[in-house]
Formats: structure tokens, C-alpha cells, sequence
């Protein structure tokens, strides 16, 4: 059993979170009861990760993409608010960190996907970064764009879209996990051969061949399911509590 303080606390420290200018709130965003057993973690809040945190009898749930968005409405009705509702109804706390669980160096998103992908020697994207959420790294060989975009569907599981450039082997690898399309010129500048991130856009289409990088969508969702991974499997160990992990597959 761990106060959910504490916990909170410790990610805090250990994810770096109050050095973010983020888009939302990182650690505690909905408290619920002060001890916990079990962590629950998904990508994302959504109305069925929160049943299955009450059929489960989690006492937290632990997410990338929470609530609280720059941009948002106030009111607390509609979709969002049942989901708060459920939340609080059943006294569990929930718990995010957006940007910096993309960045974090042995617990991140993108070093989970540069692990899984077997990039090497990661460097950062935008090196003007105090803490990058962008990385590049290198494969020990060189792959075709279709070797390539073989060994993303087979990793990702997901239907990868590839949008081509006229160079003929990858080897040099920008990525930024989630909707960070438009990274491809910072990748660019970087001379990259390719650039994964999750989302595209229609404008992904022109730049990629323009600028001479391969771009790769491979999911948002699919791209950023082993960041909370990492970390609840760390919260566990740390606090010495359960932890599990929620899926469901979003095809974007």
C-alpha cells in the first residue's frame, strides 16, 4: 500500500514534470482515496479504461492523456463530465503526464519505440531542447522504405501510412511518438532519412517529398502505448503495489 502522494510526488521528481511548458496538467488531476493497492494505466482516460478501473478495483489510474486541455471548455457536463463523475464516484485518483513521459530517457515513449525499432546512438531532434521530446537515432543497417515500413507494421501492429521521398535506403531515423507530423523539418534539417511520428496530415504529404524525408504514420495510439507501461511497471516496483495495463486499440 502507497499514499497517493507519494506516489505522485515520485513521478514528479523522476519524470522532471514541473520543467514542462505542457499542454495540460502532469501528476494528480483527480484525487480519489489516499491508499493504493493497485494502479490501473492506459494511453488515454477514456469512459472504458475507467470501467475497467472499477472492475478491477484499482485505486488509481494512470494515463498519458488525461483531462484539462489548453483550449478547453470549463463546464464539466457532457462526455467529460461523466467520466469525471464515474472518477470520483468511485474514489479513484487520476494520474497523468504528457510530455514528459514522451521524453523521458529510460521510461519515454520514444525511447520505448527506438528499443522496440533498435534505433541506436539517440541523439535529439531539436538539440535547443532542455529536455527533447523528439529523438533521432540510427539503425545498425540499412533498410529499403519498404523493408522499412515492414519492420513499423510488424512492430506497431497498426496500418502503417508511408509517405514517400525519392531517397532509396533509411538508415537515419527522426521520431516523435503521438500528432508530431510536423516535426518532418526539424527532421529535414537534421538530414534524416525518415520520420515516424503517430498522426498525418494532408500537408504531411508534399513536405515529406519536398523536403527528402520518408514519413511514417504509425498510430497515435499505437505509438504511445508503452510509455505509462514503463512507468506503472516502475511505480510498482518503487511502492511495492499492483499494477496492469488497459488496452484498447484505437485505429488512429
Amino acid at each position: 500500500m502507497a499514499n497517493v502522494q507519494d506516489i505522485v510526488h515520485w513521478c514528479n521528481q523522476t519524470l522532471k514534470a514541473t520543467e514542462f511548458k505542457d499542454y495540460a496538467p502532469n501528476g494528480l488531476q483527480i484525487e480519489g482515496k489516499a491508499e493504493v493497492n493497485k494502479i490501473l494505466c492506459a494511453v488515454t482516460a477514456s469512459e472504458d479504461a475507467i470501467d475497467a478501473a472499477i472492475a478491477q478495483q484499482a485505486d488509481a489510474l494512470l494515463v498519458h492523456h488525461g483531462y484539462f486541455w489548453k483550449g478547453e471548455s470549463y463546464p464539466i457536463t457532457g462526455m467529460r463530465g461523466n467520466r469525471i463523475k464515474k472518477l470520483i464516484q468511485n474514489n479513484i485518483s487520476l494520474i497523468a503526464y504528457h510530455l514528459p513521459l514522451d521524453a523521458h530517457p529510460t521510461l519515454g515513449n520514444n525511447v520505448a519505440i527506438a528499443d522496440l525499432l533498435e534505433l541506436n546512438d539517440l541523439e535529439a531532434l531539436d538539440p535547443s531542447e532542455k529536455h527533447p521530446i523528439g529523438n533521432i537515432g540510427y539503425l545498425d543497417h540499412a533498410l529499403s522504405p519498404e523493408q522499412f515500413k515492414a519492420k513499423l507494421q510488424a512492430v506497431f501492429d497498426f496500418n502503417v501510412i508511408h509517405l514517400p521521398s525519392a531517397k532509396t535506403v533509411i538508415k537515419k531515423v527522426g521520431f516523435c511518438t503521438g500528432g508530431a507530423q510536423d516535426f518532418i523539418a526539424k527532421a529535414a534539417q537534421a538530414e534524416c532519412d525518415a520520420y515516424i511520428s503517430g498522426e498525418v496530415s494532408e500537408r504531411t504529404f508534399y513536405e515529406a517529398k519536398e523536403l527528402g524525408v520518408h514519413y511514417f504514420a504509425c498510430g497515435h495510439h499505437a505509438t504511445e502505448r508503452y510509455g505509462v507501461q514503463r512507468l506503472a511497471q516502475a511505480i510498482a516496483t518503487q511502492f511495492a503495489i499492483e499494477s496492469e495495463y488497459f488496452e484498447l486499440n484505437n485505429p488512429i
